[in-house]
């Protein structure tokens, strides 16, 4: 991937969704990606996905994927995950914070006094597990000398997505991505938050396919998860990538800037015009 070696990543939540587009996305790039969840086999969940359907579908195109059952709700199960990646390599190149939990009321309309409380479930698998993995993961970027940590965000870090639970969940993550980018810089560790577009996933396509005339348009501007790993790839082999540490990139833009296109050849729009610019943050530092 660009750097002359071997490159070890974890993509956290990697059943399905997003985290499985990044990861097979990197490993197709030639990185040897562990990958977590809780859905080991097929059938364990709601949804579509598991951990093994997302190591096999990566061995099958020619990847290394290294599946290891973790609940990122449990700081004993991410600790032992890390210190997996110790035994088997002593560093670690690429971090991807993406295991989130999103409630299956998420999209209802309405106030959000009028959900379910347990939407603030996307603070503890969400906001405080990119936290802890990024703790644990530290020491293995730092005895690499280099490294990258994304943390996978989205528009509703600025404006109204979803309600207060997730917009405050994103809009976490973003400052974290900039707070951890001071840390690590003397390090030359990269962290930045990644604006997705809409994804098609198994849950939007669930929704779209419940009502497919409905939601023609938004498919058509939608982005297969892939895309995404396949711009954190290209933000890795760039030597200059410590320009972008501490920001909040939209995951078109940087693609299109990179020159990566889609799966299907395209190139997803950004939405900036929609929904705005990504956050921006001061540059004064306080210890």
């Amino acid at each position: 991937m660009g750097q002359g070696r071997d490159c070890v990543a974890v993509v956290t939540g990697a059943s399905r969704g997003a985290g499985k587009g990044i990861a097979k996305a990197l490993a197709a790039a030639g990185a040897t990606v562990y990958i977590t969840g809780r859905s080991w086999r097929a059938g364990e969940a709601a949804l579509p996905g598991s951990l093994t359907e997302t190591a096999e579908e990566i061995a099958a195109a020619g990847g290394v994927a290294v599946p290891v059952r973790c609940d990122h709700g449990r700081d004993e199960e991410v600790e032992a995950l890390f210190a997996r990646v110790r035994a088997d390599h002593g560093r670690l190149d690429i971090l991807v914070n993406n295991a989130t939990s999103l409630h299956d009321a998420l999209t209802a309309t309405g106030p959000f006094w009028e959900k379910p409380l347990d939407l603030t479930t996307i603070w503890d698998v969400g906001m405080r597990s990119h936290y802890t993995a990024s703790w644990y993961a530290a020491p293995l970027l730092l005895a690499n000398g280099e490294g990258l940590v994304v943390n996978t965000s989205s528009f509703g870090g600025r404006i109204y997505m979803h309600g207060p639970a997730y917009g405050a969940g994103k809009a976490a993550v973003d400052k974290m991505a900039h707070d951890m980018a001071v840390d690590f810089r003397p390090h030359n560790v990269a962290v930045i938050s990644l604006w997705m577009g809409l994804l098609l996933t198994e849950r939007t396509r669930q929704v779209f396919d419940a009502e497919p005339d409905k939601y023609a348009d938004l498919v058509a501007t939608a982005e297969h998860p892939e895309f995404s790993g396949r711009v954190i790839a290209a933000l890795w082999a760039d030597p200059g990538r410590m320009a972008h540490s501490g920001t909040v990139c939209i995951g078109a833009e940087l693609g299109e800037a990179y020159g990566v296109t889609d799966i299907t050849g395209g190139q997803p729009p950004s939405h900036r015009a929609f929904f705005g610019p990504p956050t921006s943050f001061g540059d004064a530092v306080v210890e």
